[in-house]
């Protein structure tokens, strides 16, 4: 395995010397191949699909490439890959579409650990037809959410499980496999959340053991967007709202509206873009995409080390994330001062490490931090050990 942070910050122009960036979890700096892609199909002729001229040639080449490119990305079938607006608008419109076939006495699971956006659309879903929710909780010592947990939650009348793959606040994975299993023994559907999972692991819709999955693009180096996978089968048992003249075919059908072709050629070009993170990787797309994100796990661990070790020597500052298995993303806070203070002041010294909830809003209070939350500290593909060593010395600066 080979990864070479400084050749990944060389193609990325949004860096600059004057800051160290430790926002990614809400959103990372897009690389020149994703721009270019952006930009030259806004340049090449572009129409609505069809097999005719140019325009709709060039849209249908895009749609079917980005498709291709998500599936490898997801291990999934480009039949199955359905894009939106955003993961939140996506999971909305599968919560509505699911709960056609929900009523009274039917229950839906959903976890304090989540986003918002892995809660509020299931709770809202069930109440418009009747159906209860039920929470299974975290441990808030050490962040861990177990399939125990969720068990506890499950019944014979649970029609659905939504989980997140990793936790966008504290990084916590939990054992998606093991709780694939429970939800099928239930005879439910189960959904994950993998927004903050996609930008750290190799993604296998499958072994996750996911009925339906979402992530966002521009959480892994690529532009705006949100990505629905399913298995297609699954899809075709979907009826969602739909304009008359619009696609019934399997993915189209829950594509409200022209797709922005200039987007999903980015997202094409950031999944290329990280199949191409270990330099050498060798086959196919998908056998590329694993082997480099098995280099990045690689320089996430050793800088997830790094700032741990940094974190520990200063005694004002706690550290939120303490589950067994989680991503690079850690959450602190710093006793006597507000998580935004000290945002605001690592900010003063170049230094971009967000404070707040991160619309995890039921984790945060669970950990006791109310809706003020923490210090997220989020390391990405491009992060340095330099920049580490830059948070770690403004922050002793800052609590000192």
């Amino acid at each position: 395995m080979a990864f070479d942070v400084h050749a990944v910050r060389a193609a990325i122009p949004g860096l600059t010397p004057d800051s160290a960036r430790f926002d990614a979890p809400g959103g990372t700096q897009m690389p020149l191949p994703v721009i270019d892609a952006i930009a030259d199909t806004l340049r090449a002729p572009l129409a609505n699909r069809g097999p005719h001229s140019p325009g709709e040639r060039n849209a249908e080449a895009v749609v079917a490439g980005a498709r291709a490119a998500l599936a490898d990305f997801l291990a999934g079938d480009p039949r199955g890959v359905v894009f939106g607006r955003s993961a939140t608008q996506l999971t909305y419109d599968l919560a509505r579409a699911l709960a056609r076939t929900w009523g009274p006495g039917d229950e839906v699971v959903v976890t304090r650990l989540d986003h918002d956006a892995n809660i509020r659309p299931w709770i809202q879903a069930a109440e418009a037809v009747g159906a209860s929710v039920r929470w299974a909780d975290f441990d808030p010592v050490s962040g861990e959410l177990t399939a125990d947990h969720v068990a506890a939650a499950l019944s014979p009348r649970t029609r659905l499980v939504a989980v997140t793959a990793a936790s966008n606040l504290i990084g916590t994975r939990p054992d998606l496999p093991k709780i694939a299993e429970l939800v099928r023994g239930v005879d439910a559907l189960l959904h994950v959340d993998a927004v903050h999972h996609a930008a750290h692991t190799a993604v296998d819709l499958a072994a996750l053991g996911a009925d339906t999955l979402v992530c966002s693009p521009y959480k892994f180096l690529g532009p705006h967007l949100g990505v629905l996978a399913a298995r297609p089968e699954f899809l075709e048992t979907l009826r969602p709202d739909k304009l008359l003249p619009s696609s019934d075919q399997v993915p189209e059908r829950f594509e409200l509206g022209t797709l922005p072709y200039e987007l999903l050629a980015g997202a094409h070009a950031a999944v290329d873009f990280l199949a191409g993170l270990d330099d050498a990787a060798t086959g196919s797309r998908r056998a590329r995409l694993e082997a480099s994100f098995a280099a990045l796990a690689g320089h996430e661990r050793a800088l997830r080390d790094r700032l741990e070790a940094g974190l520990a020597a200063l005694p004002a500052v706690t550290v939120r994330s303490r589950a067994a298995r989680r991503t690079s993303t850690l959450l602190v806070t710093v006793a006597g001062q507000s998580a935004a203070e000290v945002a605001r002041r690592l900010a003063e010294r170049g230094v971009h490490a967000p404070a707040g909830s991160f619309y995890a809003l039921e984790a945060s209070r669970h950990l006791g931090l109310g809706a003020e939350g923490g210090l997220r500290i989020g390391p990405a593909p491009y992060t340095s050990e330099e920049e580490c060593d830059r948070l770690l010395a403004a922050l002793a600066d800052v609590v000192r």
